[in-house]
């Protein structure tokens, strides 16, 4: 089967769509055809080496994918071949808290990921794709919309509740229509005015451009009256962190996904003052992954996909992740 790999090497001048041995099913596991993979910037950290250095070489990109089950091994009683599944990113996180061998057992890192013909996965480790949702569509939610599941449920979305989300990629847009949906009120920073405009046609009731107007924490006040934000989707890391819990409201929630700012210092001096609860979100379980879905069909939700790539420029689609300038989601095709 051919795939994207990162081989001899970390950096981007090292992926290649290469052969790979096609997978067989073990106990328990299942086969699937890809028939879409999404990209998301862990995918460029671990391909530069910045996310595990220790990572074993060669290994398949990609945690995202969609498809059909190819072929299933013994005792496998919950999915069939043809059935239309989506992969979720622990494949050995179904309910309850998250473990430590649970964080072992990630799509694309510790394992090999999705970007590929064929994939090999546990039965516990996928859902039923939504019905109304195509391949490509599908393939963005197991690590965004996941994890954008998981932020707002945790930090009490809801109506009456206002979100400030970061930015226009992956995460941000799922949140931003997660949280219409559910009720909330959504604002949301970019660095271009024309993703702000899209955001604001996606259901965001304000948007500010952080370069141009870069106290974009005082911002969100103004929009609350002074009172401060709710619910925070933090997706810079150090270097926006103490913006954001100066944003939140007192007893607000600052939910920490992301580190696209890189690593530095943080004063967590507002966290205390205002009583902000602070979390760290990793993705999430397949109970999770399900309990999203049910509101995506319930909702109509269609994600926002930025441009589809053939598995034959995989590579150029990783690069142009790096770029920045989607909106949206990035996803390559595997028909």
């Amino acid at each position: 089967m051919k795939a994207l790999v990162i081989q001899n090497g970390f950096g981007l001048e090292n992926l290649a769509v290469a052969d790979r041995p096609d997978p067989a099913p073990g106990p328990g596991q299942v086969v699937v055809r890809v028939r879409a993979a999404s990209l998301n910037y862990r995918d460029l950290l671990i391909a530069k080496g910045a996310y595990n250095p220790r990572l074993p070489l060669p290994r398949v990109l990609g945690s995202d994918g969609a498809g059909e089950v190819a072929a299933v091994g013994p005792g496998v009683t919950r999915w069939a071949v043809g059935d239309k599944v989506v992969g979720c990113f622990f494949q050995g996180w179904s309910n309850g808290p998250i473990t430590e061998a649970a964080t072992k057992t990630a799509l694309g890192g510790d394992r090999d990921g999705t970007i590929a013909e064929y994939v090999l996965l546990e039965e516990g480790g996928l859902v039923a794709r939504p019905g109304m949702l195509s391949f490509e569509e599908a393939a963005t939610l197991p690590c965004a919309a996941v994890t954008a599941w998981h932020a707002l449920t945790a930090g009490g979305c809801g109506p009456g509740k206002t979100v400030l989300l970061q930015g226009t990629g992956g995460v941000s847009t799922f949140a931003l229509q997660l949280a219409k949906a559910l009720g909330a009120r959504a604002l949301i920073t970019s660095g271009s005015d024309a993703k702000l405009a899209r955001a604001l046609e996606l259901g965001s009731e304000a948007g500010t451009n952080y370069k141009t107007a870069p106290d974009w924490d005082k911002w969100a006040k103004a929009q609350t009256g002074g009172e401060g934000v709710d619910l925070v989707v933090e997706v810079g890391g150090a270097g926006t962190l103490e913006r954001s819990a100066r944003a939140a409201r007192m007893g607000g929630f600052v939910a920490l996904i992301g580190v696209l700012t890189g690593g530095g210092t943080f004063n967590p001096m507002a966290v205390l003052m205002r009583s902000i609860t602070l979390r760290g979100i990793y993705v999430g379980s397949r109970a999770m992954f399900e309990d999203l879905n049910r509101l995506v069909v319930g909702e109509g939700i269609k994600p926002a996909i930025d441009r589809v790539f053939p598995l034959a420029e995989a590579a150029d689609a990783v690069r142009y992740l790096e770029s920045g300038s989607h909106f949206g989601k990035v996803v390559v095709g595997i028909r």
